[in-house]
């Protein structure tokens, strides 16, 4: 007893090495499992003595369940506080590439636990709005897509200023140079990556869409983007038919010239430098097949062959996947020919 009592005053008194670590407590977990967990984090070293402290100490029984981030340092005693009274809790937002501003503030609110209604005005905040010089209404596309730990309580301000932030972080000094060669603005640039970012699928792509576009917008071509009328349009649809073509959004690039309004999403790096280093391409039509890739061309002519080609690879997919829709252009984007159909001037099979 004496040499277990010994045992626990040496193991309770804290790790040397510094810095944090990050703990999960499942739901409605067992003593057993915390003290595993914390012993996976690198914060107790003997799982089976933090049980016999905890109980000793009588804290076994009200460990509040969550993602904890704390002190390596703490000491046993530290982490049990921390453990019953909810401190170092920690919720994680994460943003992947691509998502548009609802999703975001559906994430922060669900995450978080904050009114959605908080984080609908956080994104609109004038502040960042005025300090990104964005001529829109709010941070749809400045909002960096990442993963953000934020501490137990935190609000939808500090969630969506963090976010502004990393965008801050993120955006190199060459890239504002950049901007000046291209002729476009960072909000322009930003609005191409949106694009581009919800449009491909293969990574090595993004710098050939990105050059379609903006031979499109030289030529004065609308750019009849598929993903910025999924925008526009009052819910998310994966595929599009000719009616949705006509909906009336300033974000419809089917019957507006030059690029949308403002970005539709958060681009990723990679988007973004594909908006600002497009690939030198002849290509003003690209169409989509099954597997995820386009094919790209410089003249209507040669786009019909590859519409026809992608119309027979959709086809023969669908008899393979015929329920499978969530990822196949819409009806506008495999059943027209373009010398003869509304979106006749379109890069894709339209």
């Amino acid at each position: 007893m004496i040499v277990l009592a010994s045992s626990i005053l040496v193991a309770c008194g804290g790790r040397t090495t510094a810095g944090t670590a990050r703990a999960t407590i499942p739901r409605n977990a067992t003593l057993r499992v915390a003290a595993e967990s914390l012993s996976s984090a690198g914060l107790v070293g003997s799982p089976m003595l933090f049980r016999i402290y905890a109980k000793i100490r009588g804290g076994g029984r009200s460990i509040r369940p969550g993602t904890y981030v704390l002190r390596r340092d703490v000491g046993w005693k530290g982490i049990l506080d921390a453990l019953n009274g909810g401190k170092g809790l920690v919720h994680t937002v994460t943003i992947p590439e691509g998502f548009s501003l609802p999703q975001i503030v559906r994430a922060v609110s669900v995450r978080l636990q904050v009114p959605v209604e908080s984080v609908e005005a956080a994104v609109r905040d004038s502040t960042w709005r005025r300090r990104f010089d964005i001529p829109s209404s709010s941070l749809e596309g400045y909002l960096f897509p990442d993963t953000y730990t934020l501490p137990e309580g935190s609000s939808a301000a500090e969630a969506v200023s963090l976010m502004a932030r990393r965008f801050e972080q993120a955006w190199k000094p060459e890239w504002t140079a950049r901007l000046d060669t291209l002729g476009l603005s960072r909000h322009d640039a930003l609005t191409l990556a949106s694009i581009v970012e919800r449009e491909a699928k293969l990574p090595e792509e993004r710098p050939v869409i990105a050059g379609v576009y903006l031979n499109r917008l030289r030529d004065g071509m609308r750019l009849q983007a598929d993903p910025t009328v999924q925008y526009a349009l009052p819910a998310h649809q994966a595929r599009l038919f000719y009616k949705d073509l006509r909906v009336k959004s300033p974000y419809n690039t089917y019957i507006h010239k030059g690029l949308p309004p403002g970005p539709i999403a958060s681009p990723g790096v990679p988007s973004i430098v594909a908006a600002l280093y497009p690939a030198r391409v002849p290509y003003k039509y690209f169409v989509a097949f099954p597997d995820g890739h386009h094919e790209f061309r410089a003249t209507v002519r040669q786009h019909e062959v590859a519409v026809a080609a992608a119309r027979k690879a959709w086809a023969a997919y669908y008899l393979a996947h015929p329920i499978d829709t969530a990822t196949a252009p819409g009806a506008a984007s495999i059943a027209a020919t373009p010398a003869t159909k509304p979106a006749t001037k379109t890069k894709r099979a339209k």
